[in-house]
């Protein structure tokens, strides 16, 4: 075993351009990274001598890591594919999405039945948006609030006030048995609690979601049936549905999923730590919002130096994202893009660019090759390159 504690941190969807199937995905052009670089001009000095900006071929910076692009060889630009590749499996057949039509009426007309309340929405839409637009109504009548995005999801937004948790909570269950048909197969039934008055409404700390297993065993089962420790921070734990985790934590944005990672830091365990920073993606990439997902960058690049200083000689630290959400970029849907993969721990002796990843699967290989479990059956080891 060469590293005794790996961390790998996924910045939801901060793609870096060039993805070679861009145009099937009508995504030529999209570079989050790049692209919020040149309308923001955001200062990443930490993260630029991690290699970041070399991989945009803007600066020729010495680093203190190995940097490299990751490609996706799945079929689908959402988040559940992406980090089912990363741990070992190929997405063939992309995850079902409404996010043009909504979803059909035979399905919610038997959510209705089912539930015993009417649902309003049924569109994509941003969830702080559609509780924004149609809270009030939702109040005053007791409907449910349904409605998805460019992932594979759907999801039920309540008053706490008006629909009890256990209530929602059960109609998501009802959401779930019905969505395992394979026409309405959705990755995540996603509850939406909320509390507020109209016009002042905010999203509670409730949320559950109610995800799908993976199609086969992870990299993920793979660590934990041979007794090592395997960490979710943020929603790894509901992408994967649990399975191959033996500890998880909640956070409530990007700061907190970032002070959860430094407290792990500093705890005593053997394997894998997983986190997920969200809020990129789901705050300001879908919103198109160039400038507040920069200053997420920035807040990210400012801790940079407090997680590099707190990992111990035998950690390995492993920073990547899942697929792209371009904020400059036309619609709301993510983006495909590469994305940037930068490696680092106190042992390197040699940082320097690594050949291009053939698939994020090389990063679930290399973390089985590590703590030497089975490999996933897509990916190869990188961990030879790391000197």
């Amino acid at each position: 075993m060469k590293y005794n504690r790996i961390f790998l941190i996924i910045l939801d969807s901060l793609g870096i351009g060039g993805a070679h199937d861009a145009a099937k995905y009508n995504d030529e052009g999209a570079n989050t990274l790049g692209n919020i670089i040149n309308v923001t001009n955001v200062p990443l000095p930490n993260l630029e001598k991690m290699g970041l900006l070399n991989l945009l071929n803007h600066t020729d910076t010495i680093t203190n890591s190995y940097y490299t692009r990751g490609i996706t060889v799945s079929n689908g630009k959402d988040t559940l594919t992406g980090h089912l590749e990363m741990m070992g499996i190929k997405t063939e057949v992309p995850a079902v999405t409404f996010t043009d039509t909504g979803f059909p009426s035979e399905l919610i007309n038997e959510l209705e039945r089912l539930s015993g309340r009417k649902v309003i929405g049924n569109i994509s839409s941003s969830g702080t948006e559609i509780i924004k637009n149609l809270g009030e109504e939702h109040m005053k009548t007791g409907n449910i609030i349904v409605y998805t995005s460019a992932d594979s999801v759907l999801q039920i937004a309540a008053h706490e006030e008006i629909v009890p948790l256990d209530e929602l909570y059960k109609i998501c269950e009802i959401a779930r048995n019905l969505t395992l048909k394979d026409e309405w197969k959705v990755g995540r039934i996603i509850a939406r609690p909320f509390v507020g008055t109209p016009n002042n409404f905010t999203r509670t700390s409730n949320r559950r979601d109610y995800a799908l297993n993976p199609p086969k065993k992870t990299v993920l089962d793979h660590l934990k049936n041979n007794n090592y420790d395997v960490i979710s921070i943020g929603k790894i734990k509901d992408i994967f549905n649990n399975c191959g985790i033996t500890n998880s934590i909640k956070t409530k944005d990007n700061l907190d999923g970032i002070k959860t990672i430094i407290s792990t830091i500093n705890t005593d365990f053997k394997g894998l730590c997983f986190a997920n920073l969200n809020d990129f993606d789901s705050l300001y990439g879908h919103r198109r919002d160039p400038i507040g997902y920069a200053s997420l960058i920035k807040e990210f690049d400012n801790y940079i130096p407090e997680i590099l200083n707190n990992l111990k000689e035998d950690d390995l630290l492993i920073i990547t994202a899942d697929h792209g959400n371009d904020p400059t970029f036309k619609g709301t849907d993510h983006t495909r893009e590469n994305v940037p993969v930068l490696i680092y721990s106190k042992k390197i002796t040699e940082p320097k660019r690594i050949d291009y990843l053939e698939t994020f699967a090389d990063i679930g290989a290399t973390i089985s090759s590590n703590f030497n479990v089975q490999a996933p059956v897509i990916g190869t080891s990188f961990l030879e390159k790391l000197k």
